[in-house]
């Protein structure tokens, strides 16, 4: 039977193409005040975005429940005996331990499932996703698919501009970046992803300087497999950059997305990611 491959919203992959390539999205939790909506399911990013900026409360955010995954692994083990499961970083969610303690819940189903903390979130680990499934419709089996995965980690690689920390600060997933909060005031904060913690780049003084900068460090690495590109409010800006990339290299893959609400509780609005994938050494 096909390995079957379960991640969570946070990988940024769309409802469209997870359906396409056989990926099971598991949705985390957004709460403005009493209401709360499952990610992308009962809340769109559109409607996510325009609430985040007009409303006074910021929302807050929940991780799934093991029943939530359980649930998913049950209708899953009637379709195969080996489930492959990508969370998001366990540093910024208690996403994987969801994951892990539903794996005892349904431990009678006699399905093999294996869990992996990708140690990224948005499309740096929707990217990792993506690149497994193909693997998978190649034929690759669960512990080949698995290492496939430990070894996409080191080569997926996420830069974003933002426009300010303090969605980040508030929401309490600042990581590394806690030491840029002092000098904020004038400049917009590039940060990347480092042992699965947001860590600080450089600053810039402006959006154009920020997609410049993006441009210039995706354009940097000289052997690709695919990339990303995702914004949350901005789309002509990411569409621009986008556009850039395809120039530099042509022909290769290039996923647009929008970032989900929950990660949009903490990037806030007019964030912009770039993600690139490395091409596996043979």
């Amino acid at each position: 039977m096909t390995v079957k491959i379960v991640t969570d919203t946070l990988s940024d992959i769309s409802a469209d193409l997870a359906g396409e390539l056989g990926i099971t999205l598991v949705p985390l939790y957004v709460r403005f005040g009493e209401e709360l909506y499952k990610d992308r399911v009962d809340i769109t990013s559109e409607e996510f975005y325009r609430r985040l900026v007009t409303e006074s409360t910021l929302p807050s955010t929940t991780q799934p429940t093991p029943n939530d995954f359980a649930e998913v692994y049950r209708k899953l083990s009637g379709e195969t005996d080996e489930i492959l499961v990508i969370t998001v970083s366990s540093k910024m969610s208690g996403t994987y331990q969801s994951a892990v303690q539903a794996r005892e819940i349904v431990k009678a189903a006699r399905c093999r499932i294996i869990v992996i903390d990708s140690m990224n979130v948005a499309m740096a680990m929707g990217l990792i996703v993506l690149s497994t499934a193909e693997a998978i419709k190649r034929g690759a089996g669960l512990d080949d698919a698995s290492e496939f995965v430990s070894r996409a980690i080191g080569r997926s690689h996420l830069v974003a501009y933002f426009d300010t920390l303090k969605y980040l600060a508030k929401g309490g997933r600042i990581g590394k970046a806690q030491g840029l909060l002092g000098a904020m005031l004038s400049v917009k904060p590039i940060l990347t992803i480092r042992e699965g913690e947001m860590a600080p780049l450089t600053r810039v003084r402006s959006m154009t300087a920020g997609l410049d900068y993006l441009y210039n460090v995706a354009a940097g690495y000289p052997n690709i497999e695919r990339l990303a590109v995702e914004h949350g409010t901005t789309p002509a800006d990411a569409d621009k950059l986008a556009e850039r990339l395809r120039q530099h290299f042509p022909g290769k893959p290039i996923y647009r997305s929008v970032l989900s609400p929950v990660i949009g509780t903490y990037a806030g609005p007019n964030a912009i990611a770039v993600t690139v994938l490395e091409a596996e050494e043979k």
